[in-house]
């Protein structure tokens, strides 16, 4: 059983290199679903198994041992591995479970404040702009989706580029991926080996629009130009937007626009390999938990006098 449950917390630090592997090779859209839902799985079994560890701690000592009704020593490994694991695991539920609660605290904070700022503004269809030399632009969730863009931001670019803009932030909220970005932040809080699984998330949201809104312009030269201007104008100077709200000027921009700017690839029989080893370790890692789980509470039920060892 406890070889089992170390399987999900050592499955995640492979998630992040197979992830930019997968943004390699297969087209943005697809790899953002496959890394942000293999990120999931992972974040929840690893806490399934920091659980499970807590558990079993617990059980060892008479006051728990008796409030379970235990007429039998709970059988595991020894007490020397048992205990530690336990008291490793509660102090990682606890600081998870703290960086969450701050987490989510400051970025719901963020979001009133952003959305209140738009809503001061005056829209035009699902755009609003702000009066602010500060050159910012991003997609703003809610209802209803808007697209905030300063006036900075908009005397930085021609026509022809700001629509190429307004097309990536629209392809932003039309595909949801602030509930990308959310889950991977969030996932990031729940085991260190997922928080560079965040950085492929947020690339490959941004990829994923980038090729929509040059599908949209009809210009892949004209989109990567506007990406590229947007990211020199802006710079370092993020807003007091929430971090879920994705902007096309973050990430790695000339990476994303070198992409822009070379021919779409055909998909590469690699691309299936890669797919089909997310798809494992999310498998592995939640099969491995199960398990985990039905032979802790075996364990349970043998302690308790219910079936035989």
């Amino acid at each position: 059983m406890t070889f089992l449950l170390l399987i999900p917390l050592a499955l995640p630090f492979a998630t992040a290199p197979l992830g930019r592997r997968a943004l390699r090779h297969l087209a943005p859209a697809t790899a953002l679903w496959l890394v942000a839902g293999a990120t999931v799985v992972l974040a929840c079994c690893s806490l399934t198994a920091l659980g499970a560890f807590v558990l079993t701690g617990l059980l060892k000592l008479p006051l728990f041992a008796a409030f379970g009704e235990l007429v039998r020593p709970l059988r595991t490994p020894s007490n020397l591995v048992v205990v530690p694991a336990a008291a490793f695991s509660v102090g990682a539920l606890a600081v998870s479970l703290w960086a969450v609660c701050r987490t989510v605290a400051l970025q719901a904070r963020a979001f009133r404040a952003a959305t209140s700022e738009a809503d001061r503004r005056s829209t035009a269809g699902d755009l609003c702009v702000i009066d602010s030399p500060r050159p910012d632009a991003y997609a703003l969730p809610g209802r209803p989706h808007r697209i905030v863009v300063t006036t900075g931001m908009l005397r930085s670019l021609n026509p022809a580029e700001r629509e190429a803009l307004f097309a990536h932030e629209r392809a932003h909220n039309a595909a949801g991926h602030h509930y990308f970005l959310a889950v991977a932040e969030l996932a990031a809080l729940c085991h260190p080996g997922l928080r560079p699984t965040g950085a492929v998330i947020r690339l490959a949201a941004e990829r994923a629009a980038d090729e929509a809104a040059a599908v949209v312009v009809g210009n892949r030269r004209l989109t990567a130009q506007a990406i590229g201007r947007a990211a020199l104008a802006a710079r370092a100077a993020q807003g007091e937007r929430p971090s879920f709200a994705p902007a096309a000027t973050t990430g790695p921009v000339p990476q994303r626009v070198a992409a822009l700017l070379a021919a779409p690839r055909a998909p590469h029989r690699t691309a299936r390999w890669i797919a089909a080893l997310l798809i494992a370790c999310a498998a592995v890692s939640a099969c491995a938990s199960a398990a985990g789980i039905i032979g802790f509470h075996h364990a349970v039920e043998v302690a308790q006098g219910e079936e035989g060892h």
